[in-house]
């Protein structure tokens, strides 16, 4: 069953940020210049799988795909440190390799560093909001209904990527895997840590806030 999660895992990431990179790139060279249609195709890609990889793959890994959802399943006891630890290496090397096949079937350099600059609180907020968001969807859903997480996951996501001001990474391991993409959905590496740290003070915020909304009271304290 570990060796099965975490291929799905791995896999899962690089169907993933394959679908974020490649669909960014078909937009941009479609859009005719026009950012919010290319952003508009990119937001319905990234939707469309997001809703296909959590409904196939959740039974057998959980679909994280991103290490700040495994950290949160760590801290509510869901998984183990060392599966927690294979899940955050199969996302990253899963995801970037998704990335360099995107650049392939787009017939672009393969190994690319990003030169597109985010940076600023308005960014770090969104980040922050965007990351804190997917994680109480996440929570949330699966305590409530759980046969909607697939839908809430993908529909969350695709809100994000119009009110954020970041467009909605909210993902450490797809954060660095854009880094090495300078395409439309590209971070300048420089720019990387800031949004991490933003995810993860996000994802422990839900994981706090998650507990107060949906934690059923004792006896006691009723």
């Amino acid at each position: 069953m570990k060796r099965r999660a975490v291929l799905a895992e791995a896999l899962g990431s690089s169907m993933l940020f394959s679908t974020v990179i490649g669909s960014g790139i078909m937009a941009e060279r479609l859009a005719g210049g026009n950012v919010a249609i290319a952003l508009l195709g990119n937001t319905l890609a990234t939707g469309a799988i997001l809703f296909v990889l959590v409904t196939m793959l959740a039974p057998v890994s959980g679909a994280h795909m991103n290490p700040a959802v495994t950290l949160v399943m760590r801290l509510r006891g869901q998984i183990g440190t060392d599966m927690a630890i294979a899940y955050v290496v199969a996302q990253v090397l899963g995801g970037i390799c998704g990335v360099w096949l995107a650049h392939l079937m787009f017939d672009v350099p393969v190994f690319q560093l990003s030169a597109k600059i985010r940076i600023g609180p308005g960014q770090w907020i969104a980040e922050l909001v965007a990351t804190f968001g997917l994680l109480l969807t996440i929570i949330g859903t699966v305590k409530t209904r759980p046969e909607s997480v697939a839908a809430s996951v993908a529909l969350y996501i695709a809100a994000a990527y119009w009110f954020t001001a970041s467009t909605s990474f909210a993902n450490p391991a797809i954060t660095i895997a854009r880094s090495l993409s300078d395409s439309f959905a590209g971070i300048a590496p420089s720019c990387v840590p800031a949004f991490i740290a933003s995810q993860l003070v996000g994802a422990v915020t839900a994981h706090v806030v998650a507990d107060a909304i949906f934690t059923e009271p004792s006896a006691e304290s009723l």
